[in-house]
């Protein structure tokens, strides 16, 4: 999009950096979508090798990742599920709102330094059960589809506004012994 040209109608409209808010069932039409893109760095594939656990060597070893079958680290796939609920989760709908369901499928890797934007659209509505069906894709920077699938959520039914929560810092600190990580 070019500095002049008006964003689609059906996009959810910039939020203010300082809060964070919802929409609610009876805002979102079907064909609403929502959208953001992150850059995956080494520390992006460690932080999420520390908070989930999975240490699986495609990941995190440059040494077996190199005569693996993509010769590189490649992100854990749910680290694209993840950002797909942080759309869902931040922005559309928003706060309040509950996950149901979620299918994926992993079509690409998603290697370092690719940036990945994630985008979920409203394809079905429910509403004598607050239910909202989102399509889910994530694309890479060549435009190549990386992720996707549906998530089914329960929809808020009252707006929610709030400051947003400022995370802390986190720093990785190499085990005793250990070389720091050259990756």
């Amino acid at each position: 999009m070019t500095a002049d040209a008006t964003p689609p109608a059906d996009a959810v409209p910039p939020a203010d950096p300082g809060t964070i808010e919802n929409l609610t069932f009876d805002e979102i039409e079907v064909g609403r979508s929502a959208s953001l893109s992150r850059t995956l760095s080494f520390r992006d594939i460690e932080l999420f090798a520390v908070m989930s656990g999975d240490v699986n060597p495609a990941h995190v070893d440059p040494a077996f990742a190199k005569d693996d079958m993509f010769h590189k680290l490649i992100a854990h796939g749910m680290w694209g599920g993840a950002l797909i609920s942080t759309v869902l989760g931040t922005e559309l709908p928003g706060p309040g709102t509950i996950y149901l369901g979620q299918t994926l499928r992993f079509h690409r890797p998603v290697a370092i330094g690719d940036t990945v934007t994630v985008s979920v659209t409203a394809s079905a509505k429910d509403a004598a059960r607050r239910r909202i069906q989102f399509a889910c894709r994530a694309v890479n920077q060549k435009g190549e589809t990386v992720i996707d699938g549906t998530a089914d959520v329960l929809a808020p039914s009252e707006k929610i506004k709030r400051p947003r929560v400022v995370l802390p810092e986190v720093e990785l600190i190499e085990p005793k012994g250990q070389p720091k990580s050259s990756r």
